[in-house]
């Protein structure tokens, strides 16, 4: 079978690719720095230079994959910022490349999967696609419109027998806070009328990241799914997740927010 993920040249992306290309199959390694995974010796891993910011970059890569069973949409980064301080590039960009780009690839590839009549798209969403945070408003946001991608796409690809999940992971020691996390110069000033919650939820936030669950369990969920057609239509991984989710499930939208504000000292 041929996978297709975004994102791959660090992270969960770059773990789950080469787990899938290490069991037999053929996996397009989708990223913007495509020599980040030259010096992997995999023969099923195919690095490409794709850039989910652009429609026509993303029809002119995939021309050369005839063929796309999995689609792992993967690619995205966290801006961190106060809404106050945001400007209107940054607010942007960040829905540009984790909303806007998810949408990009999901339509360059459907038609080739609804032409097959079947296909498996997987969303790598986050837990904080159901919870909000401080100072992470844009990042949450974006990961809960990918949410509301996934539900919506399941109902309007069900007759092609096109299946669509999304995976919410917690917080996972990867190269994501070094990375892939964005912050707002503002923001972090030492002036800012924000900066204690600054001082207060950020080192909490980098230390869980850096500390977090292997990367590894994501791949494992992502091969779960692909084996069992009959996979939940979200999954969680991860300590965080399994914690925040069932209790966001639980409690009233304000038991929760207390909750959330004692475990963080907010």
């Amino acid at each position: 079978m041929t996978v297709l993920i975004t994102g791959s040249s660090s992270g969960m992306g770059k773990t789950t690719a080469l787990f899938l290309a290490k069991r037999g199959f053929s996996v397009y390694a989708g990223t913007r720095y495509p020599e980040k995974l030259q010096d992997i010796k995999e023969k099923n891993l195919h690095p490409i230079k794709l850039n989910v910011s652009s429609q026509t970059d993303i029809k002119n890569t995939l021309m050369n994959i005839p063929k796309i069973d999995i689609l792992i949409n993967n690619a995205g980064y966290g801006l961190v910022s106060t809404i106050e301080d945001l400007d209107e590039n940054q607010m942007l960009e960040q829905f540009n490349i984790n909303v806007f780009g998810v949408l990009r690839v999901c339509k360059a590839v459907i038609p080739k999967m609804r032409i097959q009549e079947q296909g498996i798209i997987i969303n790598i969403s986050s837990f904080l696609g159901k919870i909000g945070l401080p100072l992470l408003t844009l990042y949450n946001s974006s990961k809960y419109a990918v949410e509301g991608i996934t539900d919506s796409l399941r109902y309007e690809l069900r007759d092609f027998d096109i299946r669509v999940h999304s995976i919410m992971p917690g917080f996972f020691d990867t190269n994501f806070a070094r990375e892939n996390l964005v912050t707002n110069k503002k923001t972090f000033d030492k002036n800012s009328p924000y900066f204690k919650i600054v001082s207060t939820l950020t080192p909490q936030i980098l230390n869980q990241i850096n500390s977090g669950n292997d990367a590894i369990l994501v791949a494992k969920a992502i091969l779960k799914i692909i084996e069992d057609r009959h996979s939940p239509a979200r999954v969680t991984v991860g300590e965080k997740a399994s914690k925040f989710i069932p209790m966001r499930r639980e409690l009233s939208d304000e038991d929760f927010e207390r909750r959330v504000r004692e475990y963080y000292h907010l």
